[in-house]
């Protein structure tokens, strides 16, 4: 299997591998807040969102493992093996995260901008639905962080420790609006009618989503064509060549054949 069949085997949805991407920068973000930020609450809350993380690489791992044309090839030659101990949830290996990104970084570029805009603007609900779950997962951490530093020390606030903000954010994104916990601070109630107006665009597009996976008809869609190296290129070509010689060979045996027979 060539280099190019590997690729286009390993490169999943386009959508998916900019999101894994951007989750890629969002943990190796987080390792740098976990040091930066002194408040045990703030710290809570970006290792609670980076357990989030694990669990979407753990996740990626296993796919692109099934995926991968030699799983042995992908563990050990692709750095698979970092991908898995990126994907546990200790900060001494979290750093080979970056490896995830190297990868993803490299699968995009090697397909260019033109064809991955063409495969975004083909699959356009698919596209919104991993720009919003990003969306929504920024919006839990910093959402979550920001509602801490504007409420916690409000008179009569029960937004105070990590578990009230992530569960504030996690229930007003989701629409249910619980309303045991709420901002008293007009700067809260700001970030809290933000927190909803991306909450009502998260769920609609994922409606929209189901309704179009469940009720279109799934055509298969021809892989994108990768840029030929010189060299691929030269085979195609002594390929053809060949090929073009022996239609020749042949035609002047039947010429050969016809002529005998008159």
């Amino acid at each position: 299997m060539t280099d190019t069949t590997a690729a286009q085997r390993e490169l999943g949805n386009t959508g998916y591998e900019i999101f894994i991407g951007a989750l890629s920068i969002l943990s190796l973000v987080n390792l740098v807040l976990v040091v930066v930020l002194r408040d045990a609450a703030t710290q809570t809350v970006v290792r609670t969102v980076d357990l989030l993380l694990s669990i979407v690489f753990l996740a990626d791992f296993g796919a692109r493992l099934r995926r991968a044309p030699s799983r042995w090839g992908y563990f050990l030659r692709q750095f698979g093996w970092a991908d898995l101990l990126a994907s546990l949830p200790f900060p001494q290996v979290k750093v080979l995260r970056i490896f995830r990104l190297v990868r993803v970084i490299r699968l995009l570029r090697r397909y260019g901008a033109a064809t991955i805009g063409r495969r975004l603007a083909s699959d356009r609900a698919g596209s919104a639905l991993f720009t919003l779950l990003l969306i929504g997962v920024l919006v839990l951490e910093f959402g979550s962080l920001g509602m801490l530093a504007l409420e916690r020390h409000q008179p009569g606030a029960n937004i105070t420790t990590a578990s009230d903000a992530l569960w504030y954010v996690t229930v007003t994104m989701s629409t249910v609006g619980y309303g045991d916990t709420y901002p008293v601070g007009n700067a809260g109630r700001e970030l809290g009618t933000c927190i909803i107006v991306v909450g009502v665009g998260i769920f609609g597009t994922l409606t929209g989503w189901l309704a179009n996976f469940f009720l279109t008809p799934h055509r298969p869609q021809p892989s994108p064509r990768v840029p030929e190296t010189p060299r691929e290129a030269q085979q195609r070509i002594d390929q053809m060549s060949e090929l073009l010689n022996q239609q020749r060979a042949a035609l002047a045996e039947l010429q050969i054949l016809l002529r005998e027979r008159r």
